[in-house]
């Protein structure tokens, strides 16, 4: 049996493997020499079905593993579980010698040359499918130092596996966000205070590699219009005399080099971690990117329903948004400049805006947010 001194060490591989599941197996191993058991292994069993799967052992034949899983579970004296983090074994829960008689005893324990087990719930977020820890004794009985010894290890191996749930809902969250901010056609942009490129959703990297309405230039995001960038730079730097985009509810047009039209929001974050200097150190805000485009005829449809357009006037709509001003759309539908005028007039009356860069942003709110 190892020496109390290599507690130290066990505690922390046992910590270790809460920050990578992968070392359970030797947290295990070494939580069996320390408790001084036959085999130990960490497993789950549902209270309702008696259904049991061992997710980290040692010392067990991978057979009997897989019998537990499939039959023998059911038959763990286990039926009635101990007090979360107290450790017990076989004769704390049933008549040791009802026990001996039973199919647990003698197609599970029997055949691997062991009599007692040291059993601890460790973990309880799942009331209904507890996890457990258990310490198979060998042929001797379990005595007061082998539960002294595993309940030495009890907090530490609760708390590993606590680590591990927070840390996998965690990625499990990230993963899910992540696919969701890649299915975007808005690129998405996380920018520190300094406008410094903190992470970009696939969109985003196809718009920073395309080279046009923006750019990475020594880290940082600079869009194709000097007005916007200054006031990137001022609402994410939170100077006193920030616009109002520092709020979120403003949008800016953006229109790139090639001539195609953008439209960008900045939402700021409010988790802004700064040190002692006030440098930022996490991202301050989200800016969302994407071209104004409205997805096809179904796209025109719902614009013409939601305003109570006439074909006319959205044909004029939609050529004000994707090629540009009066004589643009007059020249591109074949009508004269005072007809367009007319029907731009009309339709500024019924969506409530005033200019066509707001007719831009406007559209932009009907376009496929998803990747077709």
């Amino acid at each position: 049996m190892p020496n109390p001194q290599k507690l130290p060490d066990l505690v922390e591989s046992i910590y270790d493997a809460g920050i990578d599941p992968s070392r359970w197996s030797d947290a295990v191993a070494g939580i069996r020499d320390f408790v001084g058991g036959q085999a130990c292994g960490v497993f789950s069993k549902d209270s309702i079905s008696k259904f049991g799967v061992t997710h980290y052992y040692c010392g067990a034949d991978p057979h009997f593993i897989q019998l537990y899983a499939d039959t023998h579970s059911k038959f763990d004296p286990l039926s009635v579980l101990p007090p979360h983090g107290r450790v017990v074994s076989v004769p704390d829960l049933v008549d040791f010698g009802e026990y001996r008689k039973g199919r647990f005893y003698q197609e599970w324990m029997q055949p691997q040359g062991c009599s007692d087990a040291a059993n601890v719930v460790l973990e309880m977020s799942n009331a209904s499918c507890p996890v457990m820890m258990t310490v198979l004794s060998g042929r001797r009985m379990v005595d007061r130092t082998m539960k002294d010894r595993l309940s030495l290890l009890v907090p530490h191996a609760s708390r590993a596996l606590l680590i591990n749930r927070t840390m996998s809902a965690q990625l499990t969250l990230a993963t899910a966000l992540a696919d969701v901010l890649d299915n975007l056609t808005a690129g998405i942009f996380l920018l520190d205070g300094l406008c410094r490129v903190v992470h970009a959703n696939s969109a985003g990297q196809s718009l920073l590699a395309a080279d046009d309405v923006v750019r990475s230039v020594a880290g940082q995001l600079v869009t194709s219009s000097m007005e916007a960038n200054q006031m990137l730079r001022d609402a994410l730097a939170g100077r006193g005399d920030a616009p109002p985009l520092a709020a979120g509810g403003h949008a800016m047009p953006l229109l790139s080099p090639t001539g195609e039209r953008y439209v960008a929001h900045l939402l700021p974050l409010s988790s802004v971690l700064r040190n002692d200097s006030e440098r930022v150190v996490d991202a301050a805000g989200a800016l969302l990117l994407r071209k104004v485009s409205l997805g096809g005829p179904s796209y025109g449809e719902l614009i013409a329903r939601t305003f109570d357009l006439t074909p006319a006037e959205l044909r004029v709509f939609l050529a004000i948004v994707e090629i540009g001003g009066i004589p643009e759309t007059a020249a591109s539908l074949g009508v004269a400049e005072t007809t367009a005028k007319t029907h731009l007039h009309r339709i500024f009356a019924k969506t409530g805006v005033s200019r066509q860069a707001d007719l831009v942003k406007l559209a932009a709110g009907f376009a496929n947010p998803l990747v077709n």
